[in-house]
């Protein structure tokens, strides 16, 4: 029974992590002029530098706890060209699942191949408006059309939160954060109870560098039932990377 238990949560998670994709927290929309955070130096303690017009006598110092972390999070843009490869677990008790994730990224285009439990491969790639689905050996693909504000789609098509939701939060609902390093990558951290997996501890880690998450959790009390961690980044995506479809056809291709 309690193995049961554990199996429907961790089914649950990936349901309304699936689910929050869709149901537009709203994707923060970043301006040229927006102030750049970067990690303070080891040993300067839990702050950062943010050039709002850039010059160098305009820094400010950002110190980055549940009440500022907000503000911070705004100040992260992410990448538009990268390439990385991700790993995507559940657990339950008894037994674990892996998913291996490759991303590729280039200029609003975005192509991910999982490789699920199962062997099989999936292909998710969008751009323009829509997302076409195919597995590894498929003759054709699937279409669809993405909504106008289609915010989470590209994450949940990578199995991965999209942690800007943080910025709808109440702030009593954020119940830590800070800068730390994760996989030796200087990160944002953020911790919370809320939002669409209301109830679950959630964990975020955001490269300051590339605005990319770069780990996540999940804990129903003190069990771990997902986690994502990055292994592999590349800036900007390989070049001549295709986007392409099964049946040969070339919608993008990195410069």
């Amino acid at each position: 029974m309690e193995q049961k238990n554990r199996l429907r949560i961790a089914l649950a998670i990936i349901l309304l992590i699936s689910l929050a994709m869709f149901t537009s927290f709203g994707r923060v929309l970043f301006t040229r002029d927006v102030p750049h955070v970067s990690l303070a130096p080891a040993g300067s303690g839990a702050s950062s530098s943010a050039d709002a017009s850039g010059g160098e006598s305009a820094l400010l110092r950002v110190e980055v706890t549940p009440r500022t972390v907000q503000e911070v999070v705004r100040t992260l843009a992410r990448s538009n060209s990268y390439y990385r490869e991700l790993t995507v677990e559940t657990f339950w008790s008894g037994g674990s699942s892996e998913t291996q994730v490759l991303v590729w990224v280039d200029q609003g285009w975005t192509h991910s191949q999982q490789t699920l439990p199962s062997g099989a491969v999936r292909h998710d790639l969008e751009g323009e408006g829509t997302r076409y689905a195919w597995y590894d050996g498929d003759e054709g693909f699937l279409t669809v059309p993405l909504p106008e504000e289609a915010s989470g789609e590209a994450d949940l098509s990578q199995r991965i939160p999209t942690y800007e939701t943080v910025l709808s939060l109440d702030q009593t609902q954020i119940t830590a954060a800070g800068y730390e390093e994760r996989e030796g990558t200087p990160c944002v951290y953020i911790e919370y109870r809320g939002g669409a997996l209301d109830g679950y501890r959630q964990r975020y880690w955001v490269s300051v560098d590339t605005g990319l998450l770069t780990a996540a959790e999940i804990l129903s009390g003190d069990d771990l039932v997902y986690r994502m961690s990055a292994q592999i980044l590349q800036t900007p995506c390989p070049s001549g990377a295709g986007f392409t479809l099964p049946d040969g056809t070339v919608l993008h291709q990195a410069p």
